[in-house]
């Protein structure tokens, strides 16, 4: 192309010419990947040129570069018409490629329908040729069918004949054998029953069994009958005759054992008959005693006569229950009078010995459901050393061995065959169960009272009181023995027995043996006849306050901790008491087994022993309180060591802990109850006497201060005093004091605090002490010994300082809390007189 031949064409159009779709340019690019410039979609002549000549003097290299585009349009222009000239012949190619196939798959579709016509002309083939040979299957099939069902009928026909004939001729033992076999004949043509000749051979052999059944059950009613049910001459015959029943209608042999047990226990109802002596509850086991004999002479005599899976000597002991049950009630109504706890048990123990025995000997095989096993593994367990708690004896034989399965054993269908007539009398012996208890509770108090509380040794923790393990011994005696022979109403009566002799041992044994304090002597009493005025016995009080109160000898420390150890083995006793009379009873009066409330009784014995063991250490603390009121703490001029107030409070903490520790060594959670009872009680009274001391100088506040934390490190360490294991004292514990005592700090370090300006006092008050009552303010203000004109400025800045409402000292709780410390002031002083 020359230079000339160059037409000069608009921007615009040439742009126009040259952009492709977006699909189109990313095909180019993955057929024709290029780095040039100029075969870039976006590509600006402008920007190229600039590249080319970034500067005026690469001007001087034109025409080098005019050189090297027109070579290059040169060599496009050569590969442009070598292409062109190449897809002159494409075209013809391409229909020529197509023709060929096209014939190629007609070469197919014929190949493939010449298949299918032979397929069809072989599969035609084969039926032709099978059929054949499926006629003659059947053929076979039809003919083997006919052989066996003619055969079946030559025996069907022969046996019955000679069933008839052996049964006039009573040879029992090969009718056994055939009559079996005819039935099981029988059972091929029941598809045939349409067929007349059929139907009659099948009315034939129900009438032959009907006949032998009438036969055999009047030959053995012949037999017995003409020997008084003794010893029979034909034997042979009669146990052949067995055999065959076992193949008749089982009705043929329920009607049998039914004759044969009514026969041989004939004489038992004649003997025991209601009229008669030996009937009576007292001569039971002669009963029994008659069975013994009567079973081991039918063994000996037809033992050989019944099969073994008829179990004719436990259908005999069957009956005979059922009698003596039916026997026993009636002869119990008519005579209900004459029976006694002592003829009651009696009979029952007899009874229930005669049930296990018979339970041994018999599976029960005629009484259980069918397909129920009669024989059910128990597992083998070792016997371990016996616990205090009667009630925890199966649990501890439960954890001494280790068994993934326990499998246990049914009851008996024996248990209660005949005991269940005893149930309605039962009455009687709840009754005397009744006053078996009483008795023994009163035995117990008598003991108490004559040998005394428990003797306390050195080295012993609070024992506890050997009647309450004896009354629970009693307990699952009545329990067991009871369960034996009722597991219902009876029961249940016997449960209310228990409960109500629970509620009495706590009372007449646990709470009455208690030490009286002077609480006892009835201060509504003293107060009602003596009209005292209540504000002068408060003031009077208030004087007697430093007078020391009595105190717990250690004999009765112990005797308190004995009771409270007492309490707990009859609580956890009594939830094991609960649970086991769960498990006896019946699944549907469970609901009814219900021992809270005997249990919230030993719950408020052991509450008021730990109440009793800590006032007995509050009274011995409060002379020292009062102590700590009568000194002048004005005066102090030097802070020294603790004073001796806290020293007494300290002698008698670690004289008293100890003792309630070791003697609480087996109910520990109980001491920590009463280590936060104390301390929840004591440090409240010890604010109470700290609001007492006034005034305070600043040195006297200090040295407080230092008894205060004295006081705070010793019952924080309270719990573990003067024991020889150094023991963490409980986190609910200790945030108590730590709380209780910190209140106590701050109000001495607001006390220390000086009291101008007033401002800073009252809010160095707010942010140590944060108390709002106005009343307690005042308490603090009274501790400064300030001026009456000084404190009330501050309690209208307390006021002004304080929400609305919050300060207010005539709200209904705070004249409830006052009327609540007068009325406690009043009843410690009613005590101390």
């Amino acid at each position: 192309m020359e230079e000339d031949d160059v037409d000069i064409i608009d921007d615009e159009h040439l742009n126009s010419m040259l952009v492709f779709p977006p699909d189109v340019q990313q095909a180019i690019e993955q057929v024709l990947p290029s780095n040039d410039p100029l075969d870039k979609p976006d590509f600006n002549a402008v920007e190229y040129i600039n590249s080319l000549f970034p500067t005026e003097q690469s001007l001087a290299n034109i025409d080098d570069v005019i050189n090297r585009m027109r070579l290059k349009i040169r060599r496009l222009d050569d590969n442009i018409r070598g292409v062109v000239r190449g897809q002159t012949n494409a075209g013809q190619d391409g229909r020529q490629a197509l023709s060929e196939a096209q014939k190629a798959i007609q070469e197919l579709f014929k190949r493939i329908k010449d298949i299918k016509e032979k397929a069809d002309k072989s599969e035609q083939m084969v039926k032709e040729i099978t059929r054949d040979i499926k006629q003659l299957d059947h053929a076979k099939r039809h003919l083997t069918s006919s052989i066996t069902t003619l055969n079946h009928l030559h025996m069907l026909v022969g046996g019955v004949d000679a069933l008839e004939s052996l049964t006039r001729r009573r040879q029992y033992g090969e009718v056994a054998n055939l009559l079996q076999g005819v039935i099981n004949v029988m059972e091929h043509f029941q598809k045939y029953m349409s067929i007349p000749q059929i139907r009659q051979l099948a009315d034939k052999v129900k009438k032959i069994q009907t006949e032998l059944g009438i036969q055999i059950l009047a030959d053995f009613e012949d037999a017995f009958n003409s020997q008084g049910g003794k010893l029979v001459s034909n034997q042979a015959q009669l146990a052949e005759a067995c055999l065959v029943v076992n193949v008749l209608d089982p009705k043929v042999k329920k009607d049998l054992l039914k004759f044969f047990v009514k026969l041989q226990l004939q004489e038992y109802v004649v003997l025991f008959g209601e009229n008669q002596d030996v009937a009576w509850l007292d001569k039971i086991d002669r009963r029994y005693a008659w069975l013994k004999r009567a079973l081991v002479e039918c063994e000996e005599k037809f033992g050989r006569m019944f099969p073994r899976d008829w179990d004719i000597e436990e259908r005999i002991c069957v009956e005979f229950c059922n009698i003596t049950r039916s026997e026993l009630s009636k002869i119990m109504q008519n005579r209900s009078s004459e029976i006694d706890v002592k003829l009651l048990l009696f009979a029952i123990k007899r009874t229930t010995t005669f049930e296990a025995l018979v339970a041994k000997r018999y599976s029960g095989a005629t009484l259980r459901p069918i397909g129920e096993d009669p024989t059910i593994p128990i597992a083998k367990i070792d016997t371990p050393e016996m616990p205090t708690n009667p009630f925890e004896i199966d649990d501890a034989i439960d954890q001494a061995v280790e068994v993934k399965t326990v499998l246990k054993p049914k009851p008996s269908p024996f248990q209660g065959i005949v005991s269940q007539c005893f149930e309605p009398h039962l009455h009687i012996y709840i009754q005397s169960q009744d006053r078996y208890l009483g008795e023994l509770i009163q035995q117990f108090v008598s003991d108490f009272h004559s040998h005394g509380p428990p003797r306390m040794e050195s080295d012993e923790s609070g024992a506890i009181l050997p009647s309450s393990a004896d009354l629970f011994v009693a307990y699952k005696n009545c329990m067991v023995q009871c369960s034996n022979l009722s597991t219902g109403a009876p029961l249940l009566s016997l449960t209310a027995t228990f409960q109500k002799y629970l509620r009495e041992y706590a009372s007449r044994l646990l709470t009455n043996n208690l030490p009286k304090t002077q609480a006892g002597q009835g201060a509504s009493t003293t107060v009602g006849a003596m009209g005292i005025n209540i504000s002068a016995l408060l003031k009077e009080g208030l004087k007697e306050s430093t007078s020391e109160a009595p105190k717990f000898t250690p004999e009765e420390q112990y005797l308190v901790c004995s009771l409270l150890c007492t309490a707990e083995y009859c609580l956890d006793t009594t939830l094991q008491l609960e649970e086991k009379l769960k498990e006896k009873v019946d699944t549907t009066l469970v609901d009814k087994i219900n021992l809270n409330a005997e249990m919230d009784v030993f719950h408020g014995v052991i509450s008021n022993c730990i109440q009793l063991l800590v006032q007995d250490l509050e009274s011995a603390c409060d002379p020292a309180l009062s102590a700590m009121n009568k000194v002048n703490w004005a005066a102090i001029e030097t802070v020294g060591d603790q004073s001796s107030y806290v020293t007494a409070i300290t002698s008698h903490i670690k004289q008293t802990l100890p003792v309630i520790r070791d003697n609480l060594a087996s109910a520990r959670k109980y001491f920590t109850q009463f280590c936060i009872k104390f301390v929840n009680t004591f440090i409240p009274r010890f604010v109470s006497h700290l609001y007492k001391c006034k005034p305070i100088s600043t040195v006297g506040a200090e040295q407080l201060l230092l008894d205060t934390h004295s006081l705070k490190t010793v019952l924080l360490d309270l719990p573990s005093i003067g024991s020889k294991v150094s023991r963490k004292a409980p986190a609910s514990y200790t945030k108590i004091v730590v709380k209780g005592m910190t209140k106590a700090e701050m109000i001495l370090k607001v006390v220390m605090s000086p009291a101008d300006p007033p401002q800073s006092f009252v809010d160095n008050y707010i942010k140590l002490i944060a108390d709002r009552d106005t009343g307690n303010f005042q308490k603090v203000l009274d501790m400064k010994s300030l001026k009456r004109s000084d404190q009330n400025a501050m309690l209208d800045l307390f006021r002004t300082r304080v929400p609305r409402g919050e300060g207010q000292t005539n709200s209904p709780t705070a004249h409830q809390e006052h009327e609540g410390s007068r009325i406690r002031r009043l009843e410690k002083l009613i005590k101390r007189r």
